[in-house]
């Protein structure tokens, strides 16, 4: 579903906007100076940041996460802060803590905020499973308010803010699941995969050898801070909407809209928060492929990585082989069969 592209409000939003298709293609390139495959997963991590949206990024061990961070954080020119989560992490050291300090004239002691690594634009929370649940709410309290309490005081975190999580899928040992109430503070849930038999080739060849890659900052702080105005400004027509929530009530089992596979296959499904983000991600999609307006199209390629964590599929589901994405793939399907 296609519509006739509105203009934007200024000619300042205009260039940024033209100059927006241009920066997709910039900051894949700068990244793949690092990053060797991994486009599709790089491009809804723009989006997310666009839409001020937080990520969680899921994948085994070895595939570049970390590095896929640290390398946007350097391609947009933000200030990055990276923390390993532990068992014993606490809330303080990641948000902050009061510390006495004596005042060199009058002698006199008071408490001084430190505020911890939380206080960037850009974290990459690694390994997120791994904390227990006070220090996880404490992370997620700070991206939902954007800003931190301590000791009665509050503080508002910078702008831009985002998150970047990261978990292992893997291993359950030590680990804290995230409760599905936590994970629908994230935007989106990235699943990032094996290389392909060349990619793994080039990467092999990069990694062991002295070349270092040079990046070039494609975008900074405030003009991301534009650009996420300027994607609220997006126009949506009421169609794309209307396909938006019927497709986010098809995961709902017994819903009114209810279709097949969400009655059998699925346990819950997605709140109003879902449809809210696919909103946001299409408007961002559309504005990185040099349109000023939301199609269908924009809304199915970013279903899976907003629906995935904020859908729960039954036992039988599991044991049918049937996961999220081919469950969301067949909702998918028969929205737009639907439609016809």
């Amino acid at each position: 579903m296609d519509q006739t592209a509105t203009v934007p409000a200024s000619e300042e939003e205009s260039a940024l906007i033209a100059r927006l298709e241009t920066v997709r293609q910039d900051l894949l390139g700068e990244i793949g100076k690092v990053i060797v495959g991994q486009d599709a997963v790089i491009e809804s991590l723009i989006i997310g940041i666009l839409c001020r949206g937080h990520c969680l990024l899921e994948g085994v061990p070895g595939l570049a996460k970390t590095v896929m961070v640290q390398t946007l954080g350097r391609a947009l020119e933000l200030e990055f802060n990276r923390v390993q989560f532990t068992p014993d992490l606490m809330p303080s050291d990641i948000t902050g803590t009061d510390i006495i300090q004596e005042d060199p004239h009058s002698g006199r002691r008071q408490f001084e905020f430190l505020p911890g690594p939380l206080f960037a634009n850009l974290l990459l929370a690694d390994e997120i499973n791994r904390t227990p649940p006070k220090t996880q709410a404490a992370l997620l309290e700070a991206m939902q308010e954007r800003r931190v309490t301590v000791r009665g005081t509050t503080y508002d975190l910078p702008d831009p803010f985002f998150v970047l999580a990261t978990q292992n899928p893997i291993e359950q040992e030590g680990t804290y699941t995230l409760p599905e109430a936590q994970l629908d503070r994230f935007m989106f849930m990235l699943r990032v995969d094996y290389p392909d038999r060349d990619q793994e080739m080039e990467i092999l060849r990069r990694t062991t050898g002295t070349a270092v890659a040079e990046l070039r900052p494609v975008f900074s702080g405030a003009d991301l801070c534009r650009l996420q105005e300027v994607v609220r400004q997006v126009p949506v027509p009421d169609p794309v909407i209307a396909y938006i929530v019927d497709l986010v009530h098809s995961t709902r089992p017994g819903g009114g809209a209810e279709v097949e596979d969400a009655t059998r296959h699925l346990q819950w499904g997605a709140g109003p928060r879902a449809g809210q983000m696919l909103v946001l991600a299409a408007k961002a999609r559309a504005l990185l492929r040099g349109r000023y307006h939301v199609a269908t199209e924009d809304v199915n390629a970013l279903a899976a990585d907003v629906l995935r964590h904020r859908i729960i599929p039954t036992f039988s589901a599991q044991a049918e082989g049937l996961d999220s994405d081919r469950i969301i793939a067949r909702l998918v399907a028969a929205r737009q069969a639907a439609q016809g």
